[in-house]
Parts: C-alpha cells; sequence; structure tokens
C-alpha cells in the first residue's frame, strides 16, 4: 500500500456519551479491511479516518460506526439537474456522484429532477458534485437546501438538546408520582391508587424503555464488539432496579422468604434516568459553548458574491464562485474568496484572518483574503482560491484537525479508560455478593442498593471529556488570536519549551535594509547627500541601493538623472549627477581612489560594531559623507523577548551574519545566545546540538532553509508572511508577522494543559473517592449508605463540571498587547 493511495477523511459522530465511547468507535474503524488509522474526538464528537480507497469505501466506514451503535452526521446537498430523460439517466449520475470520493451516498430522482447527496465536508465541496454531474453529460441547474458544516452542526446540536430537554420533562413528571407512591409511610397525603406497585410499575416503563432508550441502544452496540461502556453501566443498574421491582410484585412471597421488606425501586429507576439525563443536557449546553472559536471562524465566510459573468454582474451563493472569476466587492462588505486585486483600491480589515488590528492598504495586484471586510473603496478582484482551498478555509481545517487530534496525554487516558469499565463491573459485582454474604438484613436489599450505587456513581464520561474539551477551546482560542496550532501533541509540547532560537532575519528584524544613519562632511547637508547617493542608485537592483532610494523618497526629496552609470564589482557603483562625479560605496573603493575620508572612517568603525553597513559618498573626488543601511529591528522583537525571559525561557538567535553583526543584534535585544555564520544546511544541526543538552526546543522562521530546522526542533513555530514550505513544515503557524506569537503560542499551551490537569485531577479524584464510598466503604465507621440516586446527581455533577472548566479557557486573553482579535 503505497502512501500517495491513503486517503483521509472526518466523519461526525453522534451518540458519543464516554471514552469508552471512543475505543469502541475506534475498535470498529480499525476492524474495517483498508483502514490504517482511526482517531475519534469525543469532545468535537468526530471520527478522522485514513484508509485505502482500493479496499475500503466510505459506506464501509458508515457502516461500521452505525454497527456499533452510533449515527454518522454528514453534510446534504440538492441538485437541480436538468437533461434527465429515463432511468437510465438516474443510474448514470448516481454512479458519477457516488465515484466522487467523500461522497456517501447520492440518490437522484427523475421526477423532481434532483439529486440528494450526502458527503463528508472535508473531502468534498458542492462545486465537485457540479463538476461530477457535468461530466456525466448534465447540467446542474441550481444548487439549494445546502446546509454548511456549521448550520448541520448546530442543527444537530439543537435536536439533541430539544430531545433531551423533552426526554427529561416526561421523566421528572413521572418521577415525582413513583417517588411519592413508593413511600406512602413518609407520604401519606399520596393517593391510594399510587401506592399500587402496579401502577407504579406501569408509570416506570416508559422512563425506562423510552426515555433510557439511548443507554440500552449504546449497550447493545457496545456488547457486538464484546466490550462495555457507559451506557453499559447505565443500563445495567437500572434494570437491576426495575427488574427487582418487577420480581417483587410476581413473586413476593419468595422475597419476603429471604427477609427483604415489600420495597419495590421503581423510583431510583426513573430518578436515576432523569437525573443522567439532565446531565448531560447541560453537558450538550457547556460543549457547545466551547466549540464557540471554531463557529465564529466559519461564522466569518461571505454567504454570496458579486461576480461578472458574460458581461453581466450577478449575485451568487459563495460555493459557486470558481477560479478566475471577477468579483466586485462593495465599501462595507466581505471579500467572498481569495484572489488578486484587478481595479480600484481599499483598505481591508484582515483582523479576523492576521490578527492584525489596522487595515491593511491594498492596491492593483495586491494579494485580498477571503473572510475580511473592505473599509473603504470599490475594487475588483479576481478570483484564485475558491471552496476548501481559501485561506479562511485552510486556517478552519487546520483548527478542526487540532481539535480531533489526540495529545499524548489523552493517549494514555484512552488507555486507562479502556479498562475502567470491567473495572467497575468488576467492582459492582464484587460488592453485590460481599453485601449479600456478609452485610446485615436485610442483606439482598442492600447488596441491590450498593451493586446499583457503584454502577450508577462511576464516571467515565469525566475522564473521557478532560483532555479534549480543553484542547477544544485552546485550538480555537489561538486561532482567535492569529496563532494556528497544528495539533494536540503541538499544543501539549509547547509548555515544555525551555529554549526558543529565533531565526535572525525576517523574524527578528524586518527583513529587509533600511538607512538608519547618515553621516556628512565637507559642507554637504542631509537631504543633498541622499538626493546624490538616491539618483545614483535608482535604477540599481542592489538592495542596499534600493534602501537609499526609499529613504529618500520617504523625505520627499527629489532625484535627479544619473549618466555613466558604472557598477563596481565588490565595490560599490559611480555615475555623473548632472555636472558632478559620485561614487558610492565601501572603503576599498575609497582607498582605490586615494580620497581623503575626513574623518569618516572612527564613525563607520563605530557603526559597524552595532551590525551595520556603512557606505561612502564621494563628490568630485572629496569625501562627502557616509549612508549606513541595516536590516533593522522589529520593534515588537525586544517586547517578545523580555516576555519569554520572564516565562524562564532561554533565547537563543540563529544567522548567517558574522559575529560582530549577530552580537550588536544580540546586545540590542538582550538576547542570550549566539548563533552566528550558520550555514543554511547546518541550522537543523545547531537545534539538535541544542537538543542534545537536554533542552526542549522552540525552533521560529521564516524561510524555505529553516524548513529542515522546524523539523528537527520539539515544536517548530513559522512566521505567516514567510514561505509556505517553512509553514508546512511547523507545528504552529503566527498569522502574522509578529514573533510576540511566539509568547502568545506557549502561554496558551500553558494555560490549556493547567486546564487539562485541573480536569484530570477532578476526574480521577471523584471516581477514586466516590466509588468505594458507593461499594459501603464508610458503612462499617459510620453507618453510612450512598443512595443509587444521590449517586446518579454525583455523576452528573461531574462531567458538567468538566466541560464547565474548560470552558473558562475561553475567557484567556494573551499576555502580549496587539495580538488579541476577539476578547470573551
Amino acid at each position: 500500500m503505497t502512501a500517495e493511495a491513503i486517503r483521509q477523511v472526518t466523519l461526525g459522530v453522534q451518540g458519543m456519551t464516554c471514552a469508552s465511547c471512543v475505543s469502541h468507535i475506534e475498535g470498529a474503524l480499525n476492524e474495517v479491511k483498508g483502514v490504517t488509522v482511526a482517531t475519534v474526538n469525543l469532545a468535537t464528537e468526530k471520527a478522522a479516518v485514513e484508509y485505502d480507497p482500493a479496499i475500503a469505501d466510505l459506506g464501509d466506514l458508515v457502516d461500521s460506526i452505525k454497527s456499533a451503535g452510533y449515527e454518522v452526521g454528514a453534510d446534504q446537498a440538492t441538485l437541480s439537474i436538468g437533461g434527465m430523460t429515463c432511468a437510465s439517466c438516474v443510474s448514470h449520475i448516481e454512479n458519477a456522484l457516488n465515484d466522487v470520493d467523500g461522497v456517501i451516498s447520492a440518490n437522484v430522482n427523475l421526477a423532481t429532477e434532483r439529486a440528494t447527496v450526502q458527503y463528508a465536508s472535508s473531502a468534498v465541496t458542492t462545486s465537485v458534485l457540479e463538476a461530477a454531474v457535468k461530466s456525466a453529460g448534465y447540467e446542474v441547474l441550481g444548487v439549494g437546501d445546502e446546509e454548511d458544516s456549521l448550520e448541520r452542526d448546530k442543527r444537530l446540536h439543537d435536536a439533541l438538546v430539544k430531545r433531551l430537554k423533552t426526554k427529561i420533562l416526561i421523566g421528572a413528571i413521572i418521577s415525582i408520582p413513583v417517588f411519592f407512591g413508593s413511600y406512602p409511610s413518609l407520604f401519606p397525603f399520596v393517593p391510594g391508587f399510587l401506592q399500587d406497585f402496579r401502577v407504579l410499575w406501569a408509570l416506570t416503563t416508559p422512563v425506562q424503555f423510552w426515555v433510557g432508550w439511548q443507554f440500552y441502544k449504546g449497550a447493545v452496540g457496545a456488547l457486538r464488539h464484546k466490550t462495555t461502556d457507559m451506557n453499559t453501566l447505565i443500563a445495567v443498574g437500572t434494570s437491576a432496579a426495575y427488574a427487582y421491582s418487577v420480581m417483587l410484585i410476581f413473586f413476593p412471597d419468595f422475597f419476603m422468604a429471604q427477609g427483604v421488606s415489600k420495597e419495590v425501586y421503581f423510583d431510583t429507576s426513573t430518578i436515576i434516568i432523569t437525573l443522567i439525563l439532565l446531565g448531560r443536557f447541560m453537558e450538550a449546553k457547556a460543549k457547545g459553548r466551547t466549540s464557540e472559536a471554531i463557529k465564529k471562524l466559519m461564522g466569518l465566510q461571505a454567504k454570496t458574491a458579486r461576480v461578472v459573468r458574460d458581461g453581466e454582474e450577478l449575485d451568487i451563493p459563495v460555493a459557486q464562485v470558481v477560479t478566475d472569476d471577477t468579483v466586485i466587492v462593495r465599501p462595507g462588505e466581505k471579500v467572498p474568496v481569495d484572489g488578486i486585486m484587478l481595479d480600484g483600491s481599499s483598505a481591508i480589515d484582515e483582523s479576523m484572518v492576521t490578527g492584525e488590528s489596522m487595515p491593511v492598504e491594498k492596491a492593483v495586484g495586491d494579494e485580498v483574503i477571503g473572510a475580511t471586510i473592505n473599509k473603504t473603496g470599490a475594487f475588483k478582484f479576481r478570483a484564485t482560491n475558491v471552496g476548501k482551498d481559501t485561506v479562511l478555509s485552510q486556517i478552519v481545517k487546520l483548527v478542526e484537525q487540532a481539535q480531533g487530534s489526540k495529545a499524548p496525554i489523552q493517549r494514555l487516558v484512552d488507555k486507562v479508560t479502556s479498562y475502567f469499565v470491567p473495572a467497575v463491573m468488576t467492582v459492582a459485582l464484587t460488592t453485590g455478593v460481599v453485601w449479600y454474604f456478609f452485610g446485615p438484613a436485610p442483606a439482598l436489599t442492600y447488596a441491590l442498593l450498593n451493586f446499583i450505587a457503584v454502577l450508577i456513581i462511576a464516571c467515565p464520561c469525566a475522564l473521557g471529556l478532560a483532555t479534549p474539551t480543553s484542547i477544544m477551546v485552546g485550538t480555537g482560542k489561538g486561532a482567535e488570536n492569529g496563532v494556528l496550532i497544528r495539533s494536540a501533541e503541538a499544543l501539549e509540547t509547547a509548555h515544555k519549551v525551555q529554549v526558543v532560537v529565533l531565526d535572525k532575519t525576517g523574524t527578528l528584524t524586518q527583513g529587509r535594509p533600511a538607512v538608519t544613519d547618515v553621516v556628512t562632511s565637507n559642507g554637504m547637508t542631509e537631504d543633498e547627500l541622499l538626493s546624490l547617493a538616491a539618483t545614483v542608485e535608482r535604477n540599481s537592483e542592489h538592495p542596499l541601493g534600493e534602501a537609499i532610494v526609499n529613504r529618500a523618497r520617504e523625505r520627499n526629496i527629489e532625484l535627479g538623472d544619473a549618466t555613466a552609470f558604472n557598477a563596481i564589482a565588490g565595490h560599490g557603483v559611480e555615475a555623473s549627477v548632472g555636472d558632478r562625479r559620485v561614487l558610492l560605496g565601501n572603503l576599498k573603493l575609497m582607498k582605490d581612489h586615494n580620497l581623503h575620508l575626513n574623518g569618516l572612517e572612527e564613525a563607520a568603525e563605530k557603526l559597524a560594531t552595532q551590525g551595520k553597513t556603512p557606505m561612502y559618498v564621494a563628490v568630485d573626488g572629496e569625501a562627502s559623507g557616509m549612508i549606513a543601511v541595516a536590516d533593522t529591528v522589529r520593534p515588537e522583537s525586544r517586547e517578545a523577548i523580555e516576555r519569554m525571559h520572564r516565562m524562564g525561557i532561554e533565547v537563543a538567535m540563529l544567522t548567517g551574519d558574522n559575529k560582530r553583526t549577530a552580537d550588536a543584534i544580540a546586545g540590542e535585544l538582550g538576547i542570550d545566545r549566539i548563533l552566528a555564520d550558520v550555514l543554511p544546511e547546518d541550522k537543523a544541526n545547531e537545534v539538535k546540538r541544542l537538543q542534545q543538552e537536554g533542552k526542549i526546543v522552540a525552533m521560529v522562521g521564516d524561510g524555505i532553509n529553516d524548513a529542515p530546522a522546524l523539523a528537527q526542533s520539539d515544536i517548530g513555530i513559522a512566521i505567516g508572511t514567510g514561505t509556505d514550505v517553512a509553514m508546512e513544515a511547523a507545528d504552529i503557524t503566527l498569522m502574522r508577522g509578529d514573533v510576540r506569537g511566539v509568547v502568545t503560542a506557549i502561554a496558551l499551551s500553558k494555560a490549556t494543559i493547567r486546564n487539562v490537569k485541573q480536569n484530570l485531577f477532578w476526574a480521577y479524584a471523584y471516581n477514586t473517592v466516590l466509588i468505594p464510598v458507593a461499594a459501603g466503604l464508610l458503612y462499617p465507621f459510620f453507618g453510612l449508605l450512598m443512595s443509587p440516586i444521590l449517586a446518579a446527581a454525583a455523576m452528573a455533577t461531574s462531567s458538567v463540571s468538566v466541560v464547565s472548566n474548560a470552558s473558562r479557557l475561553r475567557g484567556w486573553v494573551s499576555p502580549v498587547s496587539g495580538t488579541l482579535v476577539n476578547k470573551d
């Protein structure tokens, strides 16, 4: 099987309740021939699967999830099709659609001339479906009734909440009279008919088998795969109370002979089911808040676009925009897709994508990003990236991948949890046996109640949700701050970083030279010196010459025309400006022309020690001044390094520059370790050398030659304004060219992992302390037993507390000024 043959798809999974569900679905998927990797995330309710399409197809994956007792969520689109004439057309189109990678099912109706397609949005878009129909020889007249994944997830979540609310309401209405009727001695006002056990049985049955049906469904699905989960615990526990009570109605003499008081426990069954569903309702509401960041990102997408086709302006859904369409954007509108500006100019607010708070000026030839907001002028642009290829779609995909991945700590939790439910079943059975044979009278009653309490109080849900909910909020929060985290593993590792290695050019510095100093002599003014030098360099393509021309233009200095231009390799240039002969270059050029430097050598030496490149200017055989040029430090670099130091992180600078230049930059910024004179191919070796010292190393870079070092480091961080190669090799991408994003990423990692540890502590402490209490540990010392109803309330509270604690991360604020986009 070749790597090229492997395909990846992400499927939404409905019905998961705990970490055991995760292992069941992963097991079911891994049993499918052709599946190489299956990763299921409880918090996002998604399964990421890699498979060989030559052996397995999407239908096999969907069937395996359904056979495990769960449902698969998919996007649905309806295509209006023209050109169908007979049943053969139907099968032709269905085959064409079903052949598309990512389509789960396709049904074509000849009478309505419509195709209803279920598909995985991570693998296919509606434009691909349209292309498949057209390639089959038919026309797509329109796409209707289409849900994007955001709308679908919201619809499914709202339906779940509504369903739970209905069941809780019915369960509560029935549980109240059942509870009162079960204890007539405590509640003498209860009508006589409610004290009849058969009436209580009739009331309890719909709660047991309709309100609580999902527990049985989940338990049976687990049983098919010879395993157990949370649903098994609840189904067995409540069924034990229900069956005991029913048997007492039919065989009262048998139970009386056992010394059991004539009491039924229908109230235990109904109240436990209702309380657990109440917990799941609260959990669903809280989980809805944890995914807020990804919803915000997806909600940024424009819904429609105005395009020019055949000379006519049309408003169409953004999903129907194709590459090379000419798109019109008016003031105040969102840019619908990525593209290149063709006509007009504007200032565009890109904060929602890059985190840059100031609007960015755009002119003809500049790139525009989909989902950004046009603040001022109207313009036209050519669409270059549409659908899932836009920057926003890539960001959303990256965030979803990170949220769906597993941190190393989660893999450990999953392994522990896989043994949890069987262990609880064993403890519960042992508890029942011990109480039955060694407990006080009525032994059967005590054995039953404690058996149920142990089953009900155990909470693998809290264990399963502890890590993914925090990772989900953390990665989403990173995206809000312009920090894209590729995986949960990267988010976890970042908090351990001890050394941050920063590439100098383009990361700590602007990446382009600029004039820093102008020194004059021989009566020459700064503007006059700049005018002559810039005129000579006007047509030069050398970066140092461009820096001089740019500074002259910034100061609105008028430039003349240069003649008799001559470039002297390795030395500088000479030219005539009007009737004046100008030399511009290094010290060697001045000495070759035997020029007296008028004391400029001392100033040049001082500037060189500061990492600047001095260039002498001589006019008509006299040294008239000097212009110093350097790759200037970014204004935010100093703040970033100071903040890293406060976090206890060592900062190293990696550069190909000589040591004197490197020392100057390092001294200005307060860098701890300098790695100078490093060739591009040796950057990865320098990172490896730091790792050999036992350090956890983060590498920050932006160029192609940084990619090997980014890959070698424990955490590779790419500057978003850099190359695609660097970003592909990185674990974290900073959407702005701002090194302070490194601080934001590490601080976010620390906050997220702290939150994960809080969740895990609570989940483990809860189960470690309360399972023995439910088993009756306190009874010999204090005469205390835990009611199964109280156990159900505690279990429901446990899951909700974990999700609510993860939701607190939504209020996290970056410690760095100027990087936060949205504040909760």
